[in-house]
């Protein structure tokens, strides 16, 4: 039986590979396994409100077409259904596509989806009411993703223009962070709390991290001296980051993070109000997805000119 599938695009997400979506179903997704349908979404969180309605009528796959944060509004409409979540990256970072090593070709993402490899991944819940499937941060990292969410461009070169632009601007903040329990005070810089190892950009924040162990990856970052930066900069991109005397990092089940100043959290990519007191708990094995097979090399996804001709023709 085909599954029945629904493709939410975000029209305006990262740089712009999402606008032949329509055109590149018709060539790579085998239809023999698919009755799809796409909708657009036309404003914030949009993809949430259709693709809570999809779960509710039953739908076997929501497919979130662009960043983290369509990604994030797609799980936030599904979790702890039996719908199944894919993703085709279109955005600028593509944090969780790439902890999953989905190809960041939307051609080769959509043969990928045919493969209907199945995972199921942890979540995380924030204050009992937003859901992280990636990661989040305060601090630093919550101050440029707000800045992100009103800037004219997108992708890594906007993104390393406005870190560039604020580094020397922001200044460290005093937090208690409580994990699992236990309480330490701490000045940072930033703090990222991980479910991936990555923002996105391939930039490790947590090498460690596991989508489906049950547990959180935390890592409490100092200001890095301008001097260290060549050093520390080629850890976070090689995942290595825990060898940086800048960086402590925890694993935890449940973490409580009071004293972030300016309310902001990033959450998978997207800045959010959310208050002063910021309480993270891992849902275990909460999101089906489907990923991708590593057994399978993608040269083995490639149709055949018949199959493509075929399917436009449909």
């Amino acid at each position: 039986m085909k599954k029945k599938t629904l493709i939410i695009v975000n029209p305006i997400s990262g740089i712009g590979r999402q606008r032949r979506i329509e055109t590149l179903l018709k060539q790579n997704l085998n239809h023999d396994l698919f009755d799809y349908q796409v909708q657009y979404t036309e404003h914030i969180h949009h993809g949430t409100e259709i693709a809570r309605e999809a779960a509710m009528q039953g739908y076997d796959c929501v497919v979130a077409v662009g960043g983290d944060g369509s990604v994030n509004d797609v799980v936030q409409g599904i979790k702890d259904t039996d719908t199944r979540l894919a993703i085709i990256p279109c955005g600028s970072g593509n944090g969780l596509a790439r902890s999953l090593r989905l190809p960041l070709q939307p051609a080769l993402a959509i043969r990928v989806l045919n493969q209907q490899y199945e995972q199921t991944i942890d979540s995380i819940v924030v204050n009992d009411r937003w859901i992280v499937v990636n990661a989040a941060g305060c601090g630093f990292d919550a101050y440029i993703a707000r800045l992100m969410q009103s800037a004219k461009t997108r992708g890594l070169p906007a993104y390393t223009n406005l870190v560039l632009r604020e580094y020397t601007r922001y200044k460290n903040s005093d937090y208690k962070i409580t994990v699992d329990g236990r309480e330490y005070f701490r000045n940072a810089w930033f703090i990222a709390v991980a479910n991936s190892r990555q923002f996105g950009y391939n930039l490790a924040v947590a090498p460690k991290a596991k989508l489906d162990d049950g547990l959180m990856d935390i890592s409490i970052i100092d200001k890095v001296p301008i001097d260290h930066v060549p050093i520390t900069a080629p850890l976070a991109f090689t995942n290595h980051l825990d060898l940086s005397q800048h960086v402590e990092m925890f694993r935890a089940k449940e973490i409580t993070i009071d004293g972030n100043a300016d309310r902001w959290v990033n959450l998978d990519g997207e800045g959010e109000n959310i208050g002063k007191t910021v309480h993270f708990i891992v849902h275990p094995k909460s999101v089906k997805i489907y990923a991708r097979d590593l057994k399978h090399p993608l040269r083995e996804m490639t149709p055949t000119i018949e199959k493509i001709k075929k399917n436009i023709v449909r």
